[in-house]
């Protein structure tokens, strides 16, 4: 007690805190366990009523446990400080040390703090749950677990990615997996010797043939770019999200198969070299 007297506070609170501890009588004493019955009873009182009002809101659990841990911190740091003043120990030297301990641990510990806060943020905004497919943190990946501190996403090359929640809510998170339905783009080329209409005709065929492929909203093929070798084409088709890249090479994989089918040339960077002879 007395090195973290002399670290923390001047020589005169030092001194009204030492006096006062050494005035102490039965009195006092009787006066401060009276006082300690009495905030155990309603701390355990409060945090009962707490844990059934938190119970009946749609936090989750981590954020619960949490939330009723700060609580009984508070409750806690209260009733110290009154129990202290029923035994007339000067209260204000204690809680200018108190002061200087806290500011001490909050630098020391900033990094954790923050992960802290970050994990609170994330558990009351729900930007994605268990399972979701997410870009966040300059990681993407299927997330495993939603930590206090930190959040965990397994990649699709099955790589578990542990992250600092303070760097996820700093960032843009993108959610794939939020919404039932997702878009699939494809762009494919063809020659310039093959009619656009029939190009698209042949591209919209293959996007009503494939069963995952939804009717609503309906599949959309356009001409893309009028490239230097080539047209462009783009097509979009929506599809349930679970079986986004199941359409997606589908499609991709039918592409030179139905071109060759059609007679359509899949063209490819060139140059025609154009040989004039003497006259």
């Amino acid at each position: 007690m007395r090195v973290l007297l002399s670290a923390g506070l001047p020589d005169e609170a030092k001194d009204e805190f030492l006096d006062s501890i050494s005035k102490l009588t039965a009195s006092n004493i009787f006066s401060a366990v009276i006082a300690a019955v009495v905030c155990l009873v309603f701390i355990k009182v409060l945090t009962k009523l707490a844990t059934r009002a938190l119970g009946r809101t749609k936090l989750d659990a981590p954020l619960q446990t949490l939330m009723r841990s700060l609580l009984r911190g508070v409750l806690w740091a209260v009733s110290v400080i009154i129990v202290l003043g029923c035994l007339d120990i000067e209260v204000t030297s204690l809680v200018a040390l108190l002061s200087v301990v806290g500011l001490a641990f909050s630098l020391a510990l900033q990094n954790f703090l923050s992960n802290l806060a970050g994990g609170m943020q994330i558990l009351a905004s729900h930007p994605f749950k268990l399972g979701d497919y997410v870009d966040a943190g300059g990681c993407s990946g299927t997330v495993t677990e939603i930590g206090i501190f930190y959040t965990k996403l397994t990649t699709p090359d099955n790589k578990l990615v542990q992250l600092p929640n303070s760097t996820i809510v700093s960032a843009n998170i993108t959610n794939y997996s939020a919404q039932p339905t997702r878009r699939v783009e494809l762009k494919v080329s063809a020659g310039y010797g093959a009619p656009t209409e029939r190009v698209i005709a042949l591209l919209t065929q293959m996007a009503a043939d494939h069963p995952l492929v939804l009717d609503d909203p309906e599949p959309a093929v356009h001409v893309d770019e009028y490239g230097d070798n080539a047209i462009r084409y783009v097509m979009r088709v929506w599809t349930a999200n679970a079986d986004y890249w199941t359409v997606y090479f589908d499609l991709t994989d039918g592409f030179k198969s139905a071109f060759d089918g059609a007679g359509i040339e899949m063209t490819y960077p060139h140059v025609n070299v154009h040989i004039i002879g003497d006259k």
